[in-house]
């Protein structure tokens, strides 16, 4: 089997991810509508719950089952692949059993007590029904994106989409007359068939895949080398998207309370805190879509190198994704802070969210880089260090938001946001040197870029000043920025052919 590119399998993972983004979006307008305001409410406090059981059941699986399928293929024991997905398989559906359990039987506790609202009892009794095929659905994808296979990880999350939003369309009309709970259950119910066909869809390819391609050797692996391989990956991984998620809902809850505190009352602190996290930052986070995708096609392609110590094709992975993030990042910093009235105006029909959106805009090379960084640094097995490096970082993070933001007011959250990337990247490059000697040119991936992407936003503005913005004239600048910011990063030499050949295509020898 041909290895496939970065750039293929980011191409793909991308796509999949703009299209159930759309998909989502849609889904949304149209419940909003069918169950109202109340009942997106309801659904939304169950969402989180969602969440954290995917942490827990099938965040450390995914990317531990990408990672060892790819080192054992590389080395041709395809039958220690087939060995490490099956105990992951078993491992994974075990614990979400056990979750189910508890939230199915815990669940009258978990409405009254956690999430202050009983009418989410009986959507969160259906949610649990969705765990264990969550859990098997993951732990597949995980061994497609290790054979770099994007397409059927990508399809599946595609069809998940899809029959959640065909599963409210036809529920709607039988659940929403008969009340919130009913209705938010029905909201639910798409939750569970998508994960329920999904599964199906995930389960049928990896067979089809496993009998074409004659994955039959015997491992060489015993099962408690295997057991012992999945654990030492997967407990950190799991540890640290769970804590991750615990401290990110900390610090959500933190910031309106300290922005009372620097003197709003709560509706201006509930407003100041919506602007930031619900309509400035998904601006700043939608470029990155493309970068989260190539994380995940990272991990296999630097397992598979360095288990086979390929350290050529180390650097060159390294060297061509850091440019290509640095690119993306300089870019989309360039934009935000030359267009950020004119972006809120188009979107939101608030141009005066443009003093939000403006100081994030720095913080976007930043934002993207560590979105590659740790899926460089997970192809490479460090799973303890991310652990501790999520933790720390979130809590610098909290920490200023506790001791400054009642001075200087959402001031200080940006700037704690800063000093945590900031510790995250520097720590991040600091590990990818002592492992690998790899270290981005900082000449090409920082300054080149920043040069590219500030003169392309100072002409643009200069000679195109939109004092009532139109989306035409609007889409027009953007074309026009964008072209010239290519114009200078091939004038300074940032983009070769050398890292065109890499980025699109060509193989990477090691």
């Amino acid at each position: 089997m041909s290895r496939k590119t970065i750039i293929t399998g980011t191409l793909i993972l991308t796509t999949s991810n703009l299209i159930t983004k759309c998909m989502g979006f849609f889904n949304r307008i149209f419940l909003s509508n069918t169950i109202g305001a109340e009942g997106i409410g309801l659904y939304q406090l169950i969402l989180p719950i969602y969440g954290l059981a995917w942490s827990i059941t099938s965040a450390g699986f995914t990317t531990t089952i990408s990672s060892l399928t790819a080192q054992e293929h590389i080395r041709g024991q395809n039958g220690n692949i087939g060995r490490i997905v099956k105990q992951s398989v078993y491992l994974s559906l075990g614990i979400s059993l056990l979750i189910s359990m508890l939230l199915f039987f815990g669940a009258e506790k978990t409405a009254t007590f956690l999430l202050k609202d009983s009418r989410t009892a009986h959507p969160l009794q259906l949610l649990a029904f969705a765990i264990p095929f969550m859990a098997i659905g993951s732990c597949l994808r995980g061994f497609f994106l290790g054979m770099q296979e994007t397409m059927i990880p990508a399809l599946s999350q595609v069809l998940e989409q899809a029959v959640r939003i065909l599963t409210i369309y036809f529920l709607a009309g039988i659940f929403v007359p008969l009340g919130l709970t009913y209705a938010c259950t029905a909201a639910v119910a798409g939750i569970f068939f998508g994960e329920l066909l999904s599964c199906l869809f995930t389960v049928f390819n990896y067979y089809h895949f496993k009998r074409k391609h004659r994955f039959i050797r015997r491992p060489a692996l015993s099962s408690v080398a295997a057991f012992s391989m999945i654990i030492s990956m997967a407990a950190p991984l799991s540890a640290s998207r769970i804590s991750s998620s615990l401290l990110a809902t900390m610090e959500n809850l933190l910031i309106p309370r300290q922005l009372q505190l620097h003197g709003q009352n709560t509706a201006q602190a509930l407003s100041t805190y919506g602007e930031l996290t619900g309509m400035a930052m998904p601006l700043v986070l939608l470029p990155s879509a493309c970068l989260m995708a190539a994380s995940v096609s990272l991990v296999p392609e630097i397992s598979e190198a360095s288990a086979v110590k390929q350290d050529t094709r180390i650097h060159k992975t390294v060297s061509a994704t850091f440019l290509f993030t640095a690119i993306i990042g300089f870019g989309a910093a360039a934009l935000f802070a030359v267009f950020p009235r004119e972006i809120c105006y188009i979107v939101y029909n608030r141009p005066a969210l443009g003093q939000v959106l403006f100081p994030l805009a720095f913080l976007c090379p930043f934002i993207y880089a560590q979105t590659t960084l740790h899926g460089l640094i997970n192809g490479l097995g460090e799973q303890f260090f991310l652990f501790w490096n999520n933790i720390v970082s979130s809590l610098i993070s909290i920490a200023v938001i506790w001791f400054f933001m009642p001075a200087y007011g959402i001031a200080a959250f940006l700037g704690g946001w800063f000093l945590s990337l900031l510790f995250t990247v520097i720590s991040a490059l600091y590990l990818l040197w002592l492992r690998t000697g790899a270290f981005p040119s900082l000449y090409n991936c920082f300054l080149k870029p920043m040069l590219a992407g500030a003169a392309a936003g100072l002409l643009i503005k200069y000679f195109i000043r939109i004092s009532d913005p139109s989306k035409l004239l609007f889409l027009g600048s953007i074309i026009g920025m964008g072209l010239l910011y290519l114009f200078f990063l091939f004038l300074l030499g940032c983009l070769s052919k050398k890292d065109m050949n890499i980025l699109f295509g060509k193989k990477i020898k090691g």
